[in-house]
């Protein structure tokens, strides 16, 4: 699926897949506003977070309808489908998958029933006991699958899963404090029932989650360049284990899980709009300064210093700033850089990352080249780059890489490769250099990476790249994108083999 804004770096050959977060979420409760286009935007301005499909629900207060569809925000939605969600709250997904494959009925907000009327939620993150979560659905509904909702109806993700359970309670608020309880992993949830618009995020505050006000009503939404281009003023971020409910009322807020905070520092390096804010810590000032300790950290002696287009711009302004040596743009990137639809011909396949990048031969020709990029997965972009750049004349590639090598997958919202693809697992940063084909290899430190973010080390989350995770794991078995797919299919198979064994007679006797 296209890229929505051309700022990220990753997917630039074709069948490449950099890491990927899972969602943006957003969420209004603006009586008098034209809440799902406020929503529209503010999934515009989330859409680097996820580009396989969007929907907005919307409530009028006696019903809550739903739009949803595969494909970018400003693919699935024009003005005959907004004009058709009415009302005064609002909540609207940007879906990348994690958990539940990518295809239309697992796109959110997904909808369920209610004791009291019905639920609509979105979900930023990923849960890592969906095993626990389906017993006690199961329990609950007394040893069998549900026949009414989203999972009824071939839904295989986590939050169908959750909006399943929120069917319990007297009230939607006393089932979600309720259920918060039970979840493990990582969860920014924004979700309504026809009258009332819910906020709720995980005790780590995994996912960042912002409150903003409006002049008639209030926000919520994953980042805060999404608040700001919706006219929201920043208030505060959703805390740690905090649930928030806004109605007619008012805005309510309860501390529901002890807070024990642990933010993705990925966040900081790839993942958030460099305009975003988190934790009070502009996420730009972070970059930059992540490319000046990665000056310090490796320098070189070079002439120029040149970024992997977009997203290795802020760090590598940081690196020639530090160093001295000149920044320049080395490379064009396709500002309509989307994947296409079209299967490339066996000559422009050979020319890979050329459909998407160009170098500026006048520019690096002849030069000792400095790239900056915020990251190397399976190091296969990284590898073309420097190939390219070599054709162009340059005279040495120096690759500098501002976030540590990764060597874990990450189960709380990142679709990152699987470790066995991940190439810094197996070599060092010597042996990648020559994989690359560049002069020299240096990855920032982990410890200059988390000084750049300005929070304490202790309330990040570094498992991408140390392998320690805040929250417990179950056994890998019952992890990974298509968990639920799995036992779904083993339930029709333990069913399909019951209706064919055969059946035992036996003759009574007096």
């Amino acid at each position: 699926m296209a890229r929505g804004d051309g700022m990220l770096s990753h997917d630039l050959l074709p069948g490449e897949k950099g890491p990927q977060d899972s969602c943006g979420v957003f969420g209004v409760f603006a009586p008098g506003e034209e809440v799902a286009k406020l929503t529209y935007y503010g999934l515009y301005a989330l859409q680097h977070r996820g580009q396989e499909s969007a929907g907005i629900a919307a409530s009028d207060g006696e019903q809550i309808m739903v739009y949803k569809d595969m494909g970018l925000v400003s693919q699935v939605f024009d003005e005959s489908a907004l004009s058709s969600l009415t009302g005064h709250i609002a909540v609207g997904h940007a879906r990348y998958s994690t958990t539940g494959g990518s295809f239309w009925s697992n796109a959110q907000p997904t909808l369920g029933p209610r004791p009291d009327g019905t639920v609509a939620l979105a979900h930023n993150g990923n849960l890592v006991n969906t095993g626990e979560l389906v017993d006690l659905l199961l329990e609950r509904n007394g040893g069998r699958n549900p026949d009414k909702g989203e999972i009824s109806r071939g839904n295989t993700t986590d939050t169908a899963l959750v909006t399943a359970l929120l069917d319990n309670g007297d009230s939607l608020e006393d089932a979600l404090r309720e259920l918060m309880g039970h979840l493990r992993g990582a969860y920014c949830f924004t979700l309504m029932d026809e009258d009332t618009l819910y906020a709720a995020r995980d005790p780590q505050g995994i996912r960042p989650l912002v409150l903003g006000r409006l002049e008639r009503g209030w926000v919520v939404a994953s980042e805060t360049a999404a608040l700001d281009i919706c006219g929201a003023s920043f208030v505060r971020e959703v805390a740690p284990g905090e649930m928030i409910t806004i109605d007619a009322q008012g805005l309510r807020s309860q501390q529901v899980l002890e807070p024990r905070p642990k933010g993705c520092v990925f966040e900081y390096v790839y993942l958030a709009r460099p305009d975003t804010e988190i934790a009070g810590r502009s996420v730009n000032a972070s970059r930059v300064e992540m490319g000046r300790q990665l000056a310090r950290e490796h320098p070189v002696e070079a002439d120029l210093v040149i970024p992997t287009p977009e997203s290795g711009t802020p760090a590598a302004i940081g690196y020639a700033q530090e160093s001295g040596i000149p920044y320049g743009q080395g490379m064009v990137k396709n500002a309509y850089v989307g994947r296409t639809f079209i299967q490339p011909s066996q000559t422009i396949r050979q020319l890979g990352i050329r459909l998407k990048l160009n170098p500026l031969k006048e520019i690096i020709a002849g030069k000792r080249l400095v790239v900056i990029d915020d990251s190397v997965v399976r190091g296969n972009t990284q590898r073309q780059v420097v190939r390219m750049l070599r054709e162009a004349g340059a005279a040495e590639v120096h690759v500098r890489i501002s976030s540590p090598p990764v060597r874990w997958p990450c189960y709380y919202g990142i679709d990152f490769a699987s470790r066995a693809e991940l190439i810094a697992n197996g070599l060092g940063p010597e042996e990648i250099a020559r994989s690359l084909g560049a002069d020299s290899l240096g990855y920032i430190s982990e410890d200059g990476m988390v000084a750049a973010t300005e929070q304490p080390r202790e309330a990040l989350c570094t498992a991408c790249f140390s392998g320690e995770y805040p929250v417990p794991l179950p056994d890998p078995t019952v992890l990974g994108k298509s968990v639920l797919e799995a036992r779904r299919d083993d339930q029709r198979a333990a069913l399909s083999d019951a209706s064919h064994a055969p059946v035992r007679q036996e003759t009574a006797t007096a």
